[in-house]
């Protein structure tokens, strides 16, 4: 939703405003909102309560704003809560409204702003995912898109975490064959790539499918995702039918096993919205102070995820008042579906439609089921944000906390069960490896350690950024290979490097090439100082980076991560190089033991002088026959 404009808003900073002490003082707060009292209107408008710096303590909205505040006169009426905002209160700021719809969404600006210490707030306000279909091309990309709708093309969305979007683009791989590569490397290919051996790409940048046939791929799938599969359904079976009956057998298997992922999607769909059509669906639970809410995503009655939330600031808070401020707030960036089920009354449900619906430009309803298929969906959403909520009291400073947090930090749809990590380690390019450390809920799995001797394929083996990719391409090449659906445990939720763009930048690079968007990397590069400081520096695959506070929990956790993967690659390298160190170019000829090799040694006094010396030179050392010295001899003459 757009910033307010200054001809619907107008802004006014108190006349009567008292600057004084900040320490907590209820006369002087009711003295300052008296002040400013005698000048507000009776009309609609949003306020802000501020204490002596200025910071914003709360963001309220009124239909009219002169009756509202002076209820904040009333001392002895207010709970504890605003007891203590009214005592910090030393300034207020009014805007004023055209009417109460538009308050209502100003309000939620304000709030998600200023971040009040008194408001509701929602914490979880990262933006959703959508997939978009572009449209500005012969042959549409599908693709995962986040932030604003710039490109042409069609959006569907939200869906609740990037986990889900992941499913449903997977869905729609294997399902229509839709490419997902970017146009750069679509328009430099020659061959097809993997996905198209794998069966989920119908490969158009070489001409295995025109134009036509590609569109028609395409409209099938605006149809799966506007809730039409049952008729896709239909017109897969029937091709099968035809292409059975021409013997086109080939063709036949294609259509066959689209049409079983296409069975598998819908059996796997854990929650029946079918008939619901398009949906967003609420429901609150509470319990000792904390408070969740559950979203589920319906489209085209299709399940398309769902999420928990847990806003802050809820203690003291009537819940009603509590699930209207999320739900401003959460439809700030979010397009709200047409109709939006909930598991109570609002007393402000007309004004919140209103509110809604003008800012989308479009007739938003809000209801609470009573009966059928969206009143099972609603008991259905009950129950999850209840088991949420114990789940979210039940943590404590342990291994899950530190996942979760995890989760939270880098963006992770839920708390990551494998965890990769990766480092380089050589001496100047000699003996250079990559190595590949793994943890989950129970800690380090070191069966499942990876070392990767560099072949120097991608680049020289003194360029770290040349040995990433080259560590990256064999892993993730060969789990395509392995798992192409991704059905195992092996595929990691999140992969942490040891470096930082660069490093980051290669890894990425190798992953966009081999098609994989979906697995998140993030980049732990040493601070200014580069010492352990607690001053790592996190680069995101986005271009973000950040710090952590050096106390929190979830850096010392990441910090050991880095370090155990500093300590496999380091012993591994050691190891390599001690072998490097007692190797001798002997090792190599077959059929040489180590008394012989010892022996050649101690008369020629190297390898090279060995690998140098004639046949009659080779004859003569002791205890080398004449049968083996011809054996050495060919061995370093053979070309």
């Amino acid at each position: 939703m757009s910033t307010p404009t200054p001809d619907r808003f107008n802004e006014e900073n108190a006349t009567y405003a008292i600057r004084g002490s900040d320490t907590p003082d209820l006369d002087a707060g009711v003295a300052a909102i008296r002040n400013v009292l005698k000048t507000l209107p009776q009309r609609s408008g949003v306020y802000r309560m501020q204490d002596a710096r200025g910071d914003v303590l709360y963001v309220g909205k009124a239909r009219s704003l002169k009756q509202r505040v002076a209820n904040y006169t009333q001392v002895k009426a207010l709970p504890k809560r605003l007891q203590r905002m009214v005592s910090q209160t030393r300034s207020m700021t009014i805007v004023t409204t055209n009417n109460e719809a538009e308050a209502l969404l100003l309000e939620a600006q304000l709030i998600k702003r200023y971040r009040p210490a008194y408001n509701v707030l929602l914490r979880d306000d990262k933006s959703f995912p959508f997939i978009l279909l572009r449209a500005d091309t012969d042959f549409p990309r599908v693709q995962k898109h986040r932030g604003a709708r710039r490109a042409v093309g069609n959006y569907y969305g939200p869906f609740a975490s990037a986990g889900s979007v992941n499913n449903t683009l997977n869905a729609l791989q294997k399902l229509f064959l839709l490419r997902s590569c970017t146009d750069g490397f679509f328009k430099t290919r020659d061959r097809p790539c993997l996905l198209y051996q794998i069966k989920r790409c119908s490969a158009p940048c070489v001409g295995r499918i025109d134009k036509a046939g590609y569109a028609e791929l395409v409209g099938d799938a605006k149809d799966f995702l506007a809730g039409k599969s049952t008729q896709v359904q239909a017109k897969l079976g029937a091709q099968m039918q035809a292409a059975a009956e021409n013997m086109d057998f080939e063709l036949a298997a294609l259509l066959r096993d689209r049409l079983k992922a296409l069975t598998f999607v819908q059996g796997t769909q854990a929650i029946n919205a079918e008939g619901v059509g398009d949906a967003d669906v609420f429901a609150l639970a509470c319990k000792d102070g904390l408070t969740g809410i559950q979203a589920f995503f319906i489209r085209g009655g299709q399940n398309w995820g769902h999420r928990s939330f847990f806003p802050a600031h809820t203690a003291e808070v009537p819940e009603e008042e509590v699930l209207v401020s999320f739900l401003t707030q959460f439809y700030e960036d979010v397009p709200p579906a047409r109709q939006i089920l909930l598991d109570r009354e609002l007393g402000e449900a007309e004004l919140l439609a209103q509110a809604l619906g003008d800012a989308a430009g479009y007739k938003v309803v809000l209801s609470v089921p009573q009966r059928g298929d969206r009143r099972r969906l609603m008991e259905q959403a009950k129950r999850n944000a209840i088991e949420a909520l114990e789940r979210r009291l039940a943590e404590s400073t342990t291994q899950a906390k530190l996942l979760r947090e995890v989760a939270e930090l880098f963006d992770l749809p839920e708390p990551p069960d494998r965890i990769e990590v990766y480092d380089n380690s050589h001496i100047q390019g000699t003996n250079a490896l990559g190595a590949m450390v793994v943890a989950g809920p129970e800690g380090f799995r070191k069966g499942q350690y990876r070392k990767f001797n560099i072949k120097g394929n991608e680049a020289r083996t003194d360029d770290d950024f040349g040995m990433m990719r080259e560590v990256f391409r064999r892993r993730f090449a060969r789990q395509l290979e392995e798992a192409p659906d991704r059905d195992d445990s092996t595929w990691p939720d999140l992969v942490l490097i040891d470096g930082g763009k660069g490093q980051l930048n290669a890894a990425k690079a190798v992953l966009e090439d081999l098609g994989i968007e979906d697995v998140c990397l993030v980049g732990v590069a040493k601070g200014p100082h580069h010492g352990r400081d607690g001053r790592e520096v996190f680069h995101m695959m986005d271009g973000r980076e950040f710090q952590l506070p050096v106390n929190a929990p979830v850096l010392f956790y990441l910090q050991r991560l880095r370090d155990e993967v500093h300590r496999f690659a380091i012993g591994a390298h050691r190891e390599k190089r001690a072998k490097a160190i007692g190797a001798s170019p002997l090792d190599e000829v077959p059929g040489i033991g180590p008394a012989r090799k010892k022996a050649l040694l101690m008369h020629f006094g190297t390898g090279r002088a060995v690998r140098n010396a004639s046949l009659d030179d080779l004859k003569r050392a002791p205890g080398v026959s004449a049968a083996v010295a011809q054996q050495v001899y060919d061995f370093y003459h053979a070309h």
